[in-house]
């Protein structure tokens, strides 16, 4: 059948699909769904591939993955979870200092396998109260202290064993009747490590264990289901002092000032500029005040931006990283509202084309509804991408869950603060 074909010079090779330049300089606005990328060869495996990649001209991470400071999706539990698998989650400012701080340190003091932030119950709480906290937070397995929070002196504990076979009738009971006593658990004391606490709770063949102090003050918890699905983390993001990398954001403002000195002073890594619009006097206040204050070392990202202009003015502020995206995150409207924004595949190449002249990382930031769109920001010169949408609903991000139309949902709301729902994944 060869005879057949229509043949021609063997040496010719068909011109397939433009180069990244040719097509991001035609002058057309492209956003990811415009495009694909050709398949080439390949000579190595999954595993050989290496995915370090730049946060800050400073900080890298094993993985290139940054979760949005939104209150819908990044607190403590969120950037602990990113840290572990080697990217970075920035804790939101829609909260007070006090409160933002907090979960900056939690993150630092995380220690891999125990529970820094257990729910507790009072002794005179009930078992309805047992059951409405089982069903906010998906477990039964409660310390039980005097003061029903973290530092009070434990009293007992509470599982489902204790209260399985009860009914109705039951409900009104304390659970100091209900609670397995302090005399009769096991206990670790705090200080101990990760391999010591499984070893106690693997001997003790109980579900949960404890952490107190010397004064009986519970510390910390261990729970059997994590020991069984404990493991290694290797891509970790750690700092110099093994300790979880995390960042936290901070608007422009003058008042903003005192959360960002509080914010240092609490650990965080790396400051995230938090404004739709990066171009502006106020936001170049800000990244110069925090520099004379506490050092060159310190890492700022700055934006947003989605011109080289915009990318110009800030990387000669003083930023160490750029975040690029305007208008086209999933429930963003800037670009319907204000008239303003560029499609997020062009902004992506003009920005990284002009940044990396200066050693500036870029974040691609928004419009990330699928995995593939990781592949394609990155293949444009993103060094790591912000994700919002793709991570709402998740276990980690804050929030309770709630039920719809047969569908366990949790609330999800961008910085324009419109709510909109999102399925738990």
């Amino acid at each position: 059948m060869a005879e057949y074909l229509i043949s021609g010079e063997t040496t010719y090779i068909p011109d397939d699909g433009m180069t990244a330049s040719a097509l991001f300089n035609a002058h057309e606005g492209l956003t990811y769904n415009d495009f694909l990328l050709l398949p080439g060869y390949i000579s190595f495996t999954a595993a050989e591939v290496d995915l370090t990649s730049a946060l800050t001209r400073r900080i890298t991470l094993k993985a290139p993955f940054v979760s949005s400071p939104m209150d819908t999706i990044t607190e403590s539990n969120m950037a602990i979870a990113m840290a572990l698998t080697g990217g970075v989650g920035i804790i939101h400012h829609n909260s007070s200092i006090d409160v933002q701080t907090e979960e900056v340190r939690k993150v630092k003091k995380y220690k891999q396998g125990f529970i820094i932030d257990p729910v507790c119950m009072k002794p005179e709480n009930t078992l309805y109260d047992l059951r409405v906290m089982k069903k906010t937070h998906g477990f039964s397995g409660i310390p039980i202290t005097d003061t029903g929070k973290l530092g009070g002196i434990l009293q007992g504990i509470v599982t489902s064993r204790d209260v399985d076979f009860l009914g109705d009738e039951s409900l009104t009971r304390p659970l100091s009747e209900l609670m397995t006593p302090r005399k009769d658990l096991v206990v670790a004391k705090h200080g101990c490590t990760l391999e010591e606490a499984n070893t106690i709770l693997q001997s003790s063949k109980k579900g949960k264990l404890p952490i107190v102090n010397d004064n009986d003050e519970l510390t910390a918890l261990m729970a059997r289901t994590d020991l069984k699905k404990n493991r290694t983390f290797p891509w970790a993001s750690k700092d110099e002092r093994n300790q979880l990398l995390v960042g936290a954001s901070v608007g422009t403002h003058e008042e903003d000032k005192a959360r960002l000195d509080a914010l240092v002073a609490a650990g965080a890594d790396v400051i995230v500029l938090d404004s739709s619009q990066g171009n502006s006097v106020y936001q170049l206040n800000m990244v110069k005040y925090a520099k004379q204050k506490h050092g060159h070392d310190i890492q700022i990202i700055g934006g947003n931006v989605v011109t080289s202009q915009q990318a110009k003015t800030l990387i000669d502020g003083g930023v160490d990283a750029l975040r690029v995206g305007m208008g086209c995150g999933s429930i963003c409207i800037t670009q319907e509202v204000l008239a303003v924004g560029r499609p997020q595949a062009t902004a992506i190449y003009k920005v990284a084309e002009y940044a990396r002249r200066f050693g500036v990382p870029v974040i691609a930031d928004g419009g990330i509804q699928a995995v593939g769109y990781i592949t394609k920001a990155l293949a444009l010169g993103a060094s790591t991408v912000m994700m919002g949408s793709l991570l709402a609903g998740s276990s980690e991000a804050p929030g309770e869950y709630f039920f719809q139309d047969g569908i366990r949902l949790k609330k999800y709301r961008g910085v324009c603060m419109c709510m909109c729902e999102c399925a738990c994944v």
